[in-house]
């Protein structure tokens, strides 16, 4: 046990080495794994009801290149919808701190479009756009999703600026695009890349609800293929598709946290270690 500057500090609070932060969840997962398979074949559940991994990996294996085909097809959506969000996100974040009357306008229509539920709008925009522009349709109802979490954090972020250093900035007369440059950004910056982890995973949701909706029609994206499975009663490659769909979002989490990282680490309370 560390004493410093008056406060014991334990092993428990101490940051974990990089090495066990990866190894534990690994063996966790791996021991949920072999008891599930354990448990399934234990008790006889039929492969329709609760397919064991074995059964799920199999399924994954004899299926991989349409299934790649398909995520590739999700994948592509989400990406697009997560730049366009963020795009749109920032922009009109900035142009909100920039008036206060646009701010007042809009903002009350930016939450009308992220508290409605995505499936009660879906079948409106598959008729406004056309069924021969589904994807279109997709990547408008994956924006949708994934755009209130950036132009919220960022207008926050543009906002919560030290008033001491607003008023330095006045002193030397700067402009407001100095002030947005030197000062806003930023400062908006952590609450950015905060939003954008919220986003991506919004974005995949909004791309496979998307999908859910326009039905078959979509092409061959993954929440087709899981519906597909579904009616077919192929469970095992049901729970594969599943399992894409959360390494894709857990593979945007993560690459969007090691972004966070590398803008943050060298000047952020955020990510800047403690040196005690």
């Amino acid at each position: 046990m560390a004493v410093t500057n008056g406060t014991k500090v334990t092993p428990a609070t101490q940051a974990l080495p990089l090495g066990a932060r990866i190894a534990i969840p690994i063996i966790l997962g791996l021991a949920v794994m072999a008891t599930w398979e354990f448990l399934v074949r234990y008790l006889a559940i039929p492969k329709y009801v609760l397919p064991a991994p074995s059964l799920i990996a199999e399924a994954f294996w004899d299926d991989f290149p349409s299934l790649m085909g398909s995520l590739w097809v999700t994948l592509s959506v989400t990406l697009s919808a997560f730049l366009i969000a963020l795009v749109l996100g920032v922009a009109v974040a900035i142009v909100f701190v920039q008036s206060r009357l646009f701010e007042v306008s809009l903002f009350p229509y930016a939450v009308v479009l992220q508290v409605t539920p995505i499936v009660s709008i879906a079948p409106l925009v598959l008729i406004w756009v056309g069924l021969d522009h589904l994807e279109r349709a997709l990547l408008i109802l994956a924006t949708i999703v994934a755009f209130f979490p950036i132009l919220s954090n960022t207008t926050l972020g543009l906002k919560s600026v030290d008033h001491n250093l607003q008023n330095l900035l006045d002193l030397y007369h700067a402009t407001r695009w100095q002030r947005l440059k030197e000062l806003q950004f930023p400062s908006a910056l952590p609450y950015l890349l905060g939003g954008m982890k919220i986003s991506g995973g919004l974005a995949l949701i909004g791309a496979v609800v998307a999908e859910f909706v326009a039905g078959s029609g979509t092409g061959t994206g993954l929440a087709w293929r899981i519906i597909e499975a579904g009616n077919r009663l192929n469970i095992p490659r049901m729970f594969a598709a599943l399992m894409l769909l959360s390494f894709l979002g857990i593979a945007i989490f993560f690459s969007l946290s090691a972004l966070e990282y590398l803008l943050l680490h060298k000047w952020h309370e955020s990510a800047v270690g403690r040196e005690n």
